[in-house]
């Protein structure tokens, strides 16, 4: 909170326009699909696992409901979203069994997805491109549009953040994930389903990043085979940037919704400023190294505390 403050302070009065409704507007809505990702990225981090698919599911889900809305044009729109959803379980679906029931590791198994999806992705678009013409403008709507002056796409991802926040604090099924990604095997031994709710964590992941791509269809109007390439970065910086543990077990999707927000802020203040676009990565980059580290430092002072209360306790 104390550096979107900064961020904003600043580069409002260097330049005031960035301040301005139409501004703050465009900050939203870049950032609620990059935050719509990182709640459901927050839910596999937790259990000490991660999502590297999601930009690759974005992409496929984005061509294909928007394919298949350009191919017919009278469907409903909300069974399209439903079906890029769907598609979008499927695949946190081949995640989950691979990582949860099959025990290969998560980077490994979700790299390899990443470069499957995508390639599922390319085979099925064939170079095809699909354009805003093409879909229906109450479609597009979406993307564009607002309810009360609040833009609809950061209406939704912020129905989602409070719903998954809602879960994760009061649900037994959220507190187990926090206690998959504190201690595994203390898990396994408190009767904890752990494949069960690993499985469930990355399902979850794949349908937000399902639900994502219909947002992006709507967000950009175009879309090819291309969509979404490289996001999963900055998803994960968002979740690390937001303070949840890149170790597992601890963090929360508020923090990971406004570690997407400090990161899109930043990349309009560049630009604002007139700042090389490539600084943004380093930025990025610096920005999960200092959360990492900060995180490190702030386990081993817990650490420390706790040895010298058991050492006074024992005295």
């Amino acid at each position: 909170m104390i550096a979107l403050a900064v961020l904003f302070g600043v580069t409002g009065a260097v330049n005031p326009e960035f301040l301005g409704l139409d501004s703050l507007r465009d900050i939203l809505l870049n950032s609620s699909i990059i935050a719509m990702l990182a709640v459901g990225q927050t839910l596999v981090v937790i259990t000490r696992n991660v999502d590297l698919s999601v930009s690759s599911v974005v992409g496929l889900s984005a061509f294909g409901g928007a394919l298949i809305l350009a191919e017919n044009p009278g469907l409903p729109i909300v069974v399209v979203v439903a079906g890029c959803v769907l598609l979008g379980a499927a695949c946190g679906a081949i995640n989950g069994l691979l990582v949860g029931a099959a025990k290969v590791p998560a980077l490994v198994a979700t790299l390899g997805t990443l470069y499957a999806f995508r390639g599922i992705d390319y085979a099925w678009a064939g170079g095809l491109q699909v354009n805003a013409a093409d879909m229906p403008e109450s479609f597009l709507s979406l993307g564009s549009g607002s309810f009360l002056g609040f833009p609809l796409l950061a209406l939704a991802a912020i129905v989602v953040l409070l719903a998954v926040g809602w879960m994760l604090r009061n649900l037994r099924s959220g507190r187990e994930l926090y206690a998959i990604g504190s201690n595994p095997a203390a898990a396994v031994l408190a009767g904890i389903p752990v494949r069960k709710r690993i499985i469930t964590a990355f399902v979850a992941s794949g349908a937000l990043a399902g639900l994502a791509g219909a947002m992006w269809a709507a967000r950009f109007g175009t879309v090819d085979a291309a969509a979404a390439t490289g996001k999963e970065l900055d998803v994960i910086a968002a979740v690390v940037v937001g303070g949840v543990a890149i170790f597992g077990g601890s963090g929360t999707v508020y923090g990971a919704a406004l570690g997407a927000l400090l990161l899109t802020g930043i990349g309009s203040a560049l630009a604002v400023l007139r700042v090389d676009a490539l600084a943004q990565t380093a930025i990025n980059g610096a920005l999960i190294i200092a959360a990492i580290v900060l995180d490190r430092l702030l386990a081993l002072r817990v650490a420390a505390t706790l040895r010298r209360r058991r050492q006074r306790d024992a005295t």
